[in-house]
């Protein structure tokens, strides 16, 4: 199964967080679907320190540009 986007786990954890919120499930069920938010954060979670990364590379790319040209 391809991964998920951010946006996509974010859209998802929304709808998960809707449905516990309404409390309409069974302890069994909100249970199961609790685990699966907290995937979801996993996800969430590994994407913004992916991102997190690059911003920080880009940022050293940038610092070491502007020392070359001085």
């Amino acid at each position: 199964m391809p991964e998920q986007s951010f946006e996509t786990a974010m859209s998802r954890l929304e709808e998960i967080v809707d449905t516990l919120e309404e409390g309409k499930l069974s302890l069994e069920e909100s249970l199961q679907l609790f685990k699966q938010g907290c995937d979801t954060i996993a996800v969430c979670d590994k994407k913004l320190r992916q991102a997190q990364l690059v911003v920080e590379e880009l940022k050293a790319s940038l610092a070491e540009k502007d020392d070359d040209d001085e």
